[in-house]
């Protein structure tokens, strides 16, 4: 019998269970996984958020297609204008590992008020620092660094990242670091209609 579990990755962690330095906390300090479990897809070390892990292979590629949507909380630089949100929204052109790469059409809107999240170990940064914004961003892709490098590239740069959700699974209520063990991923969400932004 496989096992499957849901994780809200806590800013500090990389999303592996061995580091070739002592340094990097790694994500079996956070809970006795049993062996063979892995984690579908990553967050970098400075992101936080649900990160799904699994003893069953076959599910990665299920949870990383272009069928399941992926949303992020993302804190950016200063009072990010409606036009920047239209850039994203239809899709823009980022620095992949080895080539440009031009985003697909997304969901993106400026959330009125942060989002409901456990404290940060590490804080961003006060108000002295200048205004900051929230916005969601709802992916069916991942590149490395993607929403990073979709906010630097319309001019406001991303300081706190959360994956809220995968397809119907969400982050909501969990504490940093919280480990749960479900029966199975409840991925399949209806993908809405990405390019209205709606």
């Amino acid at each position: 019998m496989h096992r499957h579990f849901i994780l809200f990755k806590p800013y500090g962690y990389v999303s592996q269970f061995v580091s070739e330095t002592k340094k990097k906390k790694v994500l079996g300090e956070l809970y006795d996984f049993p062996e063979g479990t892995m984690a579908i897809g990553r967050l970098d070390e400075a992101s936080e958020g649900l990160l799904l892990l699994t003893t069953d292979g076959k599910i990665s590629e299920q949870v990383r297609s272009s069928s399941v949507e992926k949303e992020y909380y993302a804190q950016v630089d200063g009072l990010i204008p409606e036009e920047a949100l239209r850039q994203l929204r239809e899709g823009i052109e980022i620095r992949t590992e080895k080539e440009l790469h031009q985003t697909r059409p997304c969901q993106v809107r400026k959330l009125e008020e942060a989002p409901a999240l456990p404290e940060r170990a590490r804080n961003i940064r006060d108000a002295r620092h200048g205004p900051t914004s929230w916005i969601s961003l709802t992916l069916t892709e991942g590149k490395f660094r993607q929403v990073r490098k979709m906010t630097a590239t319309v001019g406001f740069p991303t300081l706190r990242l959360v994956r809220a959700r995968i397809g119907s699974m969400t982050v909501a209520g969990m504490a940093a670091g919280e480990v749960l063990e479900v029966e199975s991923f409840a991925l399949v969400a209806p993908v809405g209609d990405i390019a209205s932004g709606g």
